[in-house]
């Protein structure tokens, strides 16, 4: 993320998550395209999530720009004004995310790598690669997004924020599904 979307007071919800960062050093990924501008290996960050609903639904929600504008935000005081996706290996996707005050905003953009349908979603933003997984079970799915961290904020700030996005993605569709 280019911004502090809410980071400097990231909110969790501990009952439903996960998380953890290590650096990658393992050899299987480590080409020169994936280092930093330091030339050190990107620290990868994990945020995880569970969802009380159907990985149809789940999946829907994730993919769909419609959804994706509804959940799309680390705090109560930012929102996603637009988003747009085309989800296929090539594809480009985009999120508008501003300060609901005006004050300041960015886009979250990047290109689909990878689509596994209900299971796996790659893709690269930048010089940095972001996988979500999306794994059903006995009492729904379980959502998870590792990425490349960046320099500018720390660690904490980056898991905060992304970790806040993503149990507002499951509070959205759980609260979607109960209405339907």
């Amino acid at each position: 993320m280019s911004a502090t979307a809410g980071l400097d007071r990231p909110w969790v919800d501990t009952s439903r998550t996960c998380w953890t960062w290590t650096p990658h050093t393992g050899s299987d990924v480590a080409t020169s395209s994936r280092q930093n501008r330091t030339g050190a290996m990107p620290m990868r960050i994990t945020v995880e999530t569970s969802v009380a609903a159907p990985i149809d639904q789940v999946w829907r929600a994730y993919t769909t720009p419609a959804d994706i504008v509804k959940w799309n935000a680390a705090s109560d005081d930012w929102h996603t004004t637009k988003a747009t996706v085309d989800l296929r290996e090539g594809g480009v996707f985009t999120s508008r995310m501003e300060a609901k005050d005006g004050s300041m905003g960015f886009d979250f953009a990047g290109t689909y790598t990878t689509i596994v349908e209900h299971k796996l979603i790659e893709y690269a933003f930048g010089d940095r690669k972001a996988e979500v997984e999306f794994v059903p079970g006995p009492k729904g799915v379980v959502v998870r997004v590792v990425f490349d961290g960046e320099e500018t904020h720390s660690v904490e700030q980056q898991q905060g924020g992304w970790q806040a996005i993503l149990d507002s993605f499951a509070r959205y569709v759980e609260a979607k599904q109960k209405t339907s």
